[in-house]
């Protein structure tokens, strides 16, 4: 296991940014900036033994400062979409900003994906971690208490990129932090994930409005394209003329995971039988946004010259449900003051 580091560039105030790369035996390769705390890459080789990096995202600073699409990004304080851009905590209305329509999207116009972290690394023999940390003060986008963050990536010599949040608060908060990497297992740069076969242990998901705000239902899989209890590709019924999938142009929605949730328990698996690269994604989280990528309009100026299209890559955001903070019916991402909050992705990396 080997962990290496360089400049990443200056951000536009001056700031000095650092990439870290962590190495295993195996090949894999994963690097990070302290620059949002933001994964650049996860190279794997595939079956023949071939790496590349399967991850979307840019060669520098530069790209991740504006970063639209948010590859690689760490989310929060809230991931995913608030209704009406306001919660309520204790009698007190909190307004957000409006950067989805008349809702929130991702916590606002700057989300922890554009603040420089602090780093520390943790190496032993079969794991080698960094910790990024930052105190995210009282009414900082709009939420109420400070905020002691910190997101830990760790690599394993089995090709496990394990994801950990922590976060405590001073007053009582609403949490929900997750990981929006675009994942595309033939390659960054190699086109259309429809291809790509899909399992979700979910037997429900969250119907949404039109402005692709949970409206409280759930509804059974079964009989519908949402269904993917039985492994298929992710283009098989992706145009299907099914109201969710109109609404949000494709996969675009949150799976009730069938877990218990006290632990990290396999939810998910993609296969590439191109590259013949295998993914599986363990949590304890409720929650799992899966989206194919439908909204990415062509993204030039990316790793190697790589332009990115509409499903070009897939994000598997584990999560509690959007807009939970307005619907009681939900698993609840309150966070009272003084409790902590942790959680765990494990994102396993093989081959067929």
């Amino acid at each position: 296991m080997k962990m290496s580091s360089k400049s990443f560039g200056k951000t536009k105030c001056g700031e000095d940014t650092t990439q870290f790369t962590i190495a295993n035996e195996n090949g894999m390769k994963v690097s990070f900036t302290d620059f949002g705390a933001n994964i650049v890459s996860i190279i794997v080789p595939d079956s023949q033994g071939k790496a590349a990096d399967v991850a979307l995202g840019f060669d520098n600073i530069a790209g991740y400062e504006e970063n639209p699409p948010f590859f690689g990004a760490f989310v929060g304080r809230h991931a995913n979409r608030i209704g009406g851009a306001r919660f309520e905590i204790n009698g007190k209305v909190y307004e957000l900003d409006k950067n989805d329509g008349q809702n929130n999207l991702h916590s606002g116009f700057k989300g922890y994906h554009k603040f420089l972290y602090d780093a520390e690394v943790y190496e032993e023999e079969d794991i080698t971690s960094i910790e990024f940390t930052r105190l995210s003060p009282h009414m900082e986008q709009g939420f109420p208490g400070n905020l002691d963050v910190s997101v830990t990536y760790s690599l394993t010599e089995a090709n496990e990129l394990i994801v950990e949040y922590l976060a405590i608060s001073d007053r009582d908060t609403i949490v929900n932090l997750t990981n929006h990497t675009y994942f595309n297992l033939s390659g960054h740069n190699s086109g259309s994930i429809l291809d790509h076969k899909l399992w979700i242990k979910s037997n429900e998901f969250t119907p949404t409005s039109i402005d692709l705000i949970p409206t409280g239902e759930i509804r059974d899989v079964t009989g519908t394209p949402m269904d993917f209890r039985i492994m298929k590709r992710i283009g098989q019924e992706i145009d299907t003329d099914y109201e969710p999938l109109r609404i949000a142009g494709g996969y675009d929605h949150n799976y009730i995971l069938d877990i218990n949730g006290n632990e990290a328990e396999k939810v998910a698996e993609v296969i590439d039988e191109k590259s013949g690269r295998k993914m599986e994604i363990f949590t304890d989280m409720p929650g799992m946004q899966f989206y194919s990528g439908n909204m990415l309009n062509p993204v030039n100026n990316s790793k190697a010259g790589a332009t990115y299209e509409k499903r070009y890559g897939m994000c598997f955001e584990t999560q509690f449900f959007p807009n939970s903070c307005n619907i009681n019916s939900f698993p609840s991402c309150m966070l009272k003051a003084g409790k902590e909050f942790y959680s765990v992705t494990i994102y396993k990396f093989s081959t067929i």
